[in-house]
């Protein structure tokens, strides 16, 4: 499994790509259909927390490449983080359709007077720069140490997601899944710092 050729590692993002649809699909299914009672709420909470589990298969890639040393895995990271963002784009147009209609001046002053939508603004517009320079050409453009620096505010993304979603559960007294996403995104986080310490402190061999 450490070594799949190009045709199996298209298998897999192939398989990934359908599995990924899957959740906006049942979203869709279940508006058109009339299975929610609440349309509104079940779009922007499973948007919402599907763009959550994908920043945190995003930010799990690298930490299982170098434990397994399935090298392949970077060949699905850029499409799960689109993902991410796509679904994150469904939790704010549904925000911005269904609450305000396509109003922006209402939708922003909403932002302002509402903390827990405000950070989740933030990171969704931080959000947009990584899924617009994805692509190889972008890359190039930027050249790599800018487009890496770039994609580094995905460590403040993460945590702004999480006080986003903290914040909207502090309502109802629903701490359980912001402890739970919290804290897997510290742990992968922290992992990354212990890493690049790790590296930085080990010699160079000639």
């Amino acid at each position: 499994m450490a070594g799949l050729n190009s045709k199996q590692v298209g298998w897999v993002k192939a398989i990934v790509f359908v599995l990924a649809l899957i959740p906006f699909a049942r979203l869709v299914w279940g508006t058109a259909s009339g299975s929610f009672s609440d349309p509104l709420a079940a779009i922007t909470k499973g948007s919402g927390e599907w763009a959550l589990y994908f920043l945190c298969i995003t930010l799990a890639v690298t930490p299982l490449r170098r434990l397994t040393g399935w090298n392949w895995l970077v060949k699905l990271r850029r499409m799960i983080g689109l993902f991410m963002f796509f679904y994150a784009l469904v939790h704010f147009t549904a925000f911005l359709w269904f609450d305000h209609f396509f109003d922006v001046p209402a939708m922003l002053a909403d932002v302002i007077k509402r903390p827990f939508i405000l950070v989740g603004f933030i990171a969704f517009v931080l959000l947009i720069p990584l899924a617009a320079t994805s692509t190889n050409a972008m890359i190039k453009r930027l050249g790599g140490k800018r487009w890496q620096w770039l994609h580094r505010l995905i460590y403040v993304i993460a945590p702004l997601s999480i006080l986003h979603f903290w914040w909207m559960k502090e309502g109802k007294n629903d701490f359980v899944r912001p402890i739970i996403f919290g804290s897997i995104i510290a742990l992968l986080l922290a992992w990354r710092v212990w890493w690049n310490v790790r590296s930085k402190s080990q010699p160079v061999r000639p």
